[in-house]
């Protein structure tokens, strides 16, 4: 007989960039392991409804109910039990926690979240905590001092977390010094730079901070080709991809093109409706990619993703 999904809420509670975690009983599923507030959504309520009892329940503070966003859905299959994690945010608990249970509780920087720390299915929720709700990727340039310049000037306006450095016009060694000179100036603006091609680039540009691989390259993988502490995306289109990129253990991947894009015209469309049933399946966070606005990325995030992902959301054409 087929084994019964568990519905469990989960909340991420967030004060001044600290978050709360408790540590499991040692009697219970995955005992002595670190986990965010939350419990099972019973019969006849949302999942916002168990969040504000559960975690007045376990810590004694009170969230306002409008006060929840949506951060990611996970589906993972321990062998015992299968669960869906249904992970909402709040920037808003009133009160002083304590652990109402005798379940130890503290508050630790998002720096401090440990993957061995806590159950597996957690992996994916620390990434989408750490990961900002929007990709970078640099766009158009006429010679590499001009890209050089280009992505001064926009770091400076934008100041992107993460940033794509995209340029297939450049050589590989053009690229890696490029690459190396991005990196200097984004760490003066709290910017990282991800690598877009192959993972080999990181042994020319080590400070980078990770690699996003286009579908070409991470189809020629078997494994993760990065080091953990280094970002690794996937570009993927389909299920088949996102599987893919799943078993690469990719920390997330772009999606789409979610609307027409003027930079692949006449490519296949896949909408708002198809890129939230890939994300409800992909366990790892997700950008739309593909036409998109900074106005579309409240859209992203109410399908279920990351938020959005692009050229055009800070790049100008030349």
């Amino acid at each position: 007989m087929a084994r019964r999904e568990i519905h469990v809420a989960v909340g991420v509670i967030i004060r001044q960039g600290w978050v709360l975690i408790a540590r499991r009983p040692d009697y219970t599923h995955q005992g002595g392991l670190l986990e965010f507030p939350g419990g099972k959504v019973e019969a006849g309520e949302t999942v916002q409804q168990t969040l504000v009892r559960e975690i007045h329940e376990e810590t004694g503070l009170q969230v306002p109910i409008s006060s929840l966003r949506p951060v990611i859905g996970i589906r993972h299959d321990y062998g015992d039990k299968r669960v869906f994690l249904d992970v909402w945010r709040t920037d808003d608990a009133m009160g002083d926690a304590v652990g109402r249970e005798g379940q130890p509780v503290q508050w630790l920087p998002l720096s401090a979240l440990q993957d061995d720390a806590f159950p597996a299915a957690n992996r994916p929720i620390i990434r989408a905590l750490r990961l900002p709700s929007w990709l970078a990727i640099t766009g158009d340039y006429r010679t590499p001092a001009d890209l050089l310049n280009q992505f001064e000037e926009r770091v400076n306006l934008a100041r992107p977390a993460l940033v794509v450095l995209r340029a297939p016009g450049l050589n590989i060694a053009e690229y890696q010094a490029v690459a190396r000179d991005l990196v200097m100036i984004g760490r003066d603006r709290g910017t990282g730079i991800l690598l877009h091609g192959g993972a080999e680039h990181l042994d020319a540009v080590p400070d980078a901070a990770g690699v996003h691989l286009p579908w070409r390259a991470a189809q020629a993988c078997d494994a993760r080709p990065v080091p953990d502490g280094k970002w690794l995306g996937v570009s993927c289109h389909n299920a088949a991809e996102i599987d893919h990129a799943r078993n690469l253990n990719a920390d997330y991947i772009t999606l789409g093109p979610v609307a027409p894009t003027p930079t692949h015209p006449g490519a296949a469309v896949m909408g708002w409706e198809v890129f939230r049933q890939h994300v409800a399946a992909a366990a790892m966070p997700v950008y739309g990619l593909g036409g998109l606005t900074p106005a579309d990325r409240g859209a992203a995030i109410c399908n279920g993703g990351q938020g959005v992902a692009g050229i055009s959301l800070w790049w100008p054409g030349v």
